[in-house]
């Protein structure tokens, strides 16, 4: 980042001469024949804005050829800031965002050497290599009992349920037998 502030500050700082160096530092970086077309161009411009300066006659350097020189040279610097800042955020933000497409091959895992066997001191004869004896597998554990309070709880609704069994008489336990048991007021016999 600190890079790309200097190297575009470069040609506005020295009025557009140091402009050349900017362009060459993009072509360096994007190595793109363009870039490298353009800094022969920046370097042409300004060899020949600043020999339009010196054939200016007037002692001052304020004539047609001296301001065209300058004006020339000042206008390459900043165009010459402009692109590089373009081109330069266009590189690398093509650079993050190339291994996201989906056309990208996927990078390839890096070599990992294999492992060697390590070798005995020299003058001692190989280590014997033991087997491990197999040991037994344990058993698998048995399944946990059901916890004492689901048990407590279950036995408590078995007891409550015979007990409603027990006590509660059905309120219709055959109509049609005896219509006038409790609970079949008003209706009458069965159709």
């Amino acid at each position: 980042m600190a890079l790309r502030v200097l190297f575009a500050l470069l040609p506005v700082l020295s009025c557009g001469f140091l402009g050349w160096g900017t362009m060459l530092r993009l072509a360096v970086v994007t190595r793109k024949p363009r870039d490298w077309w353009l800094l022969a161009v920046n370097c042409a411009l300004t060899v020949a804005w600043i020999a339009l300066i010196g054939a200016d006659p007037t002692p001052d350097t304020d004539g047609w050829q001296g301001n065209t020189g300058a004006f020339g040279i000042i206008i390459t610097g900043f165009l010459t800031c402009v692109y590089f800042l373009v081109a330069d955020i266009r590189h690398y933000g093509a650079r993050a965002a190339a291994p996201t497409a989906p056309w990208y091959p996927a990078q390839p895992a890096p070599y990992v050497p294999p492992q060697q066997q390590a070798r005995p001191a020299y003058g001692y004869p190989p280590a014997q290599q033991h087997t491990p004896i197999p040991t037994p597998t344990p058993a698998p554990a048995p399944a946990p009992a059901t916890p004492p309070r689901i048990g407590q709880v279950r036995a408590e609704l078995d007891e409550l349920s015979e007990l409603l069994r027990k006590q509660t008489p059905h309120p219709h336990p055959n109509p049609q037998a005896n219509p006038n048991t409790p609970g079949n007021e008003g209706e009458g016999p069965a159709r």
